[in-house]
């Protein structure tokens, strides 16, 4: 009947370019990674209301990489956010290939998301957490410049965002280790970056496979990062909040959203409590107390009158 209208027009609503191009079922699967995202994102939104120790700051992070999956995953589900690139190796008789840019995107902030996680879990300073962004960032746009380049010299930005990835990888997975001992988050900590850079690993091989050498196609390459993003991403998300529930934020010194902009009373959050007094003044025997008015509760070297 005329008034039946198929479950997913998209690809029909926005014609697909190119030799090899996604097919209707690649978009049915990207549908269902994209609903996946928004679930999860739901979720750690609705546990932020009640977080442990009030704080969110895990929370924040996941819920901004979660709810860009799923824009990312819209867009690649209905055909758009691509590029038709001509084929460095052909697949068959195709001579062009779609580079869908929408998730690269994605891991832009994605990624970095993770990486700030790790870095916040394992007392590490917030130099080596920007330093690692950046090598993400690496990572990410060196195989974006791989997958519009047209020639065989796509592989050296393949071996560069390669290169930077092992870097990420060792930072993530041994620098940390003497700060997560003296915090006690070593099991934890061990946990959560094995589990990130497990699947991390499987991104040079997907891509080798995608848009680096063109063994697979359109399709096949989206569920296959379609598989890796929600495993990595959704994964990790809750991984790391229901594993923070345990955590000892006073000793991790976490102080992000509990206790928001306003300067807390004396005593009544002792970890943010500042003690100290003023060095004392040469030639004289001691000091005024801190936030003290030496002329209100002293002399200045001459009799007042």
């Amino acid at each position: 009947m005329y008034f039946i209208h198929p479950r997913n027009d998209a690809l029909r609503v926005n014609p697909q370019a190119g030799d090899e191009h996604l097919s209707e079922g690649g978009s049915d699967w990207l549908w269902a990674a994209m609903a996946i995202f928004l679930v999860v994102s739901l979720i750690t939104l609705a546990l932020s209301f009640r977080p442990p120790r009030n704080e969110k700051i895990f929370h924040y992070l996941f819920i901004i990489a979660l709810f860009t999956g799923g824009i990312a995953y819209f867009a690649m589900a209905s055909g758009i956010a691509y590029s038709v690139i001509p084929t460095h190796l052909f697949i068959g008789d195709a001579a062009t290939y779609q580079v869908f840019f929408a998730k690269y995107i994605f891991w832009v902030v994605a990624f970095p998301a993770i990486i700030i996680a790790l870095g916040l879990a394992s007392l590490v300073s917030w130099a080596t957490i920007i330093f690692n962004v950046f090598l993400s960032w690496i990572w990410i746009i060196s195989y974006l410049c791989s997958a519009y380049t047209r020639t065989r010299y796509k592989w050296g930005f393949y071996a560069f965002g390669t290169v930077a990835y092992f870097m990420l990888a060792y930072q993530t997975l041994w620098a940390a280790r003497s700060s997560v001992r003296r915090a006690e988050l070593g099991r934890d900590h061990g946990i959560l970056s094995g589990y990130v850079n497990l699947f991390w690993l499987m991104y040079p091989i997907a891509y080798a496979v995608s848009e680096g050498a063109n063994v697979i196609g359109t399709t096949q390459s989206l569920i296959f990062f379609g598989i890796l993003d929600v495993f990595l991403v959704c994964g990790s998300a809750l991984a790391f909040i229901f594993l923070a529930r345990r955590w000892d934020y006073g000793r991790m010194n976490l102080y992000f959203t509990q206790y928001g902009r306003v300067e807390p009373a004396h005593g009544l959050h002792p970890e943010k409590a500042h003690t100290g007094t003023y060095a004392p003044a040469p030639g004289t025997g001691s000091a005024a107390p801190a936030g003290t008015d030496p002329a209100v509760h002293g002399t200045t070297g001459h009799n007042v009158v």
